[in-house]
């Protein structure tokens, strides 16, 4: 006959891991398991989000399962044309600059990682740049300002880019960031070197070919494919996607069976942001969370799920420890 012996606690434990991690009443232990043997790269957040406190973020991005953060400053604080007379300083949310994007990432090694931003009309905005390219920065990012999108101002911050081997991220914005969206492929064509990723409003709206109302900045209407931004990704190696924020959201979900096609298409093409200001990192109320949850829903297999969420990001950055 066999003795029964009562599981300890470290065998219950083993023994039942995955069904805690997939049990809905125990999603923080869900993301921990995830994190731990999935990492994930998160290319898009930012530092004093809306008055969120860096302790608060920190812990967004851990509940999320994110293993490194790339932090994306502000620029100065100023009263130009391309901050609309100071109305969209701090990104319009806030947010702040080089330093204290430097300083966290400095203080969590490995886990976060920084950028580097300057208003481009400012005299001192390559050379504020350069500064944090010096020390590291892997981005320069978010570029957010009112400036046509060829001005010579943005001409030396790509020449900048090309010179340091980095990507700008650009915030596409009808009417508001980046005018010219139309005609930017002059600028991919001009710097081939230079790795340009495309968010915010306006690029993911024109994912359809029938977009035409360019004011419409969160269209719900199914997707014929073709549109500029489909262009962009397929016509031009040095064009990719971070698929953040509620416009990167809307895109993914307003027609389904599209996205699957469009995340098949350009599968390499396409990196995981969150540009999320919740605090709470899970939830209806997290879109970081939302996105995510979308990505794996409708990704055609899990290796291009992992392209999306670490690998394409681990590879544009050259993110070794990632």
């Amino acid at each position: 006959m066999t003795t029964f012996r009562p599981f300890s606690r470290r065998e219950f434990l083993a023994g039942t891991g995955a069904l805690l991690a997939g049990a809905a009443c125990n999603l923080r232990a869900a993301d921990a398991i995830a994190s731990a043997s999935e990492p994930m790269i998160d290319i898009h957040q930012h530092t004093n989000y809306g008055g969120r406190s860096d302790q608060q973020m920190f812990a967004h991005q851990r509940a999320m399962g994110i293993t490194t953060t790339i932090l994306l400053p502000a620029g100065s604080r100023a009263t130009s044309a391309s901050t609309h007379d100071g109305a969209a300083n701090g990104l319009q949310a806030k947010c702040t600059g080089n330093d204290a994007c430097y300083t966290f990432a400095k203080e969590h090694p490995g886990e976060f990682v920084f950028g580097a931003n300057e208003v481009p009309d400012l005299p001192e905005a390559t050379q504020e740049i350069e500064k944090y390219l010096k020390l590291g920065a892997v981005i320069i990012a978010e570029s957010k300002f009112g400036v046509e999108c060829d001005s010579p101002e943005m001409q030396k911050i790509f020449a900048l880019a090309q010179e340091y081997d980095v990507p700008v991220l650009m915030h596409w914005q009808f009417k508001m960031f980046n005018y010219g969206f139309e005609r930017f492929h002059k600028m991919l064509e001009k710097f081939p070197k230079v790795n340009f990723i495309g968010h915010a409003q306006t690029w993911w709206a024109n994912i359809d070919k029938d977009h035409e109302d360019q004011a419409v900045l969160y269209p719900k209407t199914t997707v014929t494919r073709g549109g500029i931004t489909d262009r962009y990704l397929s016509d031009y190696p040095n064009m990719f996607g971070d698929m953040s924020a509620g416009s990167g959201l809307n895109a993914l979900i307003r027609d389904e069976e599209h996205t699957r096609g469009f995340l098949e298409r350009h599968q390499d093409k396409l990196l995981y942001g969150s540009d999320c200001i919740d605090t709470i990192g899970r939830g209806p109320g997290c879109q970081g969370a939302q996105t995510l949850a979308a990505i794996r829903r409708l990704a055609p297999s899990k290796k291009i799920e992992r392209k999306l969420l670490y690998e394409n990001s681990k590879k544009l950055f050259r993110l070794r420890n990632a």
